[in-house]
């Protein structure tokens, strides 16, 4: 099999590497070949450029219980064993890793979704993503951004309590400078917004939630209320 001229096997392939979901004998071929083309080399480092990112939102994953009972249970009587699971459950470096590819990976899927099965109205592909997550690294808010149509759609994957007089209110970070508003934000439902130039991963690589007075923040230099939900915006 030849990757080098292939351009869609092997974008999948540099996706599938950098995200750690290429194992095996093809993971040892596909690393095979990145040695000996600089193209494959290139789109690797494109992707770690995309995904990486997401390591800064990506927060501690804490097992529940039950995994360390069962844990107990099949290593029971053997010290050497005990040793390697007290290490692993103290890792927290451990932890934050699975907890970012399991926030890459719905990343990944949303934008594969997004990208390759439009609606019949669409005629252009969406081009940015972001999955805004809650301080328990847990999703609640997908963004796609369209940037031929400057618009972006917010669609809700959990229903967050907002409580009566307040607004959920979407804001672009930037770089440098202060957040800029998208618009509000529908508790109970999806919501398109435009795209302005300023609001771009290249400018913008952070999206952010905050909990507002209702109708919208009355500081236009930025939030007044506290962050309740943010992601990293990528290109896709």
């Amino acid at each position: 099999m030849n990757i080098q001229h292939n351009d869609k096997l092997r974008d999948q392939l540099s996706a599938a590497y950098v995200l750690g979901t290429l194992k095996g004998a093809a993971r040892r071929r596909f690393e095979a070949y990145m040695k000996e083309s600089a193209l494959i080399q290139r789109e690797v480092g494109e992707w770690e450029d995309r995904l990486n990112p997401m390591a800064e939102f990506a927060g501690a994953v804490k097992p529940p219980a039950r995994v360390w009972n069962a844990i107990e249970q099949r290593i029971k009587g053997t010290e050497s064993r005990w040793a390697f699971w007290i290490n692993l459950h103290n890792d927290l470096a451990f932890w934050r890793g699975l907890g970012l590819v399991s926030t890459t990976a719905a990343c990944i899927l949303v934008a594969f979704l997004a990208t390759r099965a439009p609606e019949p109205s669409q005629t252009a592909a969406t081009s940015y993503v972001a999955m805004l997550a809650d301080d328990k690294a847990q999703p609640v808010i997908v963004i796609t951004g369209d940037a031929n149509k400057h618009q972006l759609v917010a669609r809700l994957v959990s229903h967050p309590v907002v409580e009566e007089g307040k607004s959920l209110e979407l804001w672009a970070v930037p770089k440098k400078g202060n957040p800029r508003s998208l618009g509000l934000v529908s508790a109970d439902g999806g919501v398109t917004l435009p795209l302005p130039d300023f609001a771009t991963p290249g400018s913008a690589p952070v999206l952010a939630v905050s909990l507002e007075p209702k109708g919208g923040s009355p500081n236009p230099n930025g939030p007044t209320g506290p962050i309740l939900f943010k992601g990293a915006w990528v290109q896709i």
